[in-house]
């Protein structure tokens, strides 16, 4: 994956700290699981937290827009998958971890 677009987050520190409130909020609230590598993620999560991820996932993809956010339905569960280009993998990797450990 390719990009031309820097790698950076167009949050401010107050937003940044509130986005990883609520990615924390939602990954106890409904992480299953996470296999997180390189430059990709996937991660599941109960399907009772689908809106919220979504809504996220939303919020990620516009002050983010480097980062590329995949989500779907998958039975009982939803999943996230993360991608990032080699050059913002280690900020894909944080994102990833503030979900927290199922």
């Amino acid at each position: 994956m390719a990009t031309d677009l820097p790698i950076a987050c167009s949050l401010d520190a107050a937003g940044l700290r509130d986005r990883l409130g609520e990615v924390s909020a939602i990954g106890a609230d409904g992480l299953l699981s996470a296999d997180v590598g390189d430059r990709r993620a996937r991660l599941r999560f109960r399907a009772e937290v689908a809106d919220r991820l979504a809504a996220v996932v939303a919020a990620e993809s516009d002050c983010c827009p480097w980062l590329e956010l995949d989500l779907a339905l998958h039975g009982d569960g939803v999943e996230l998958v993360l991608t990032a280009p080699p050059e913002g993998a280690a900020a894909m990797r944080e994102l990833a971890a503030a979900f927290g450990r199922p």
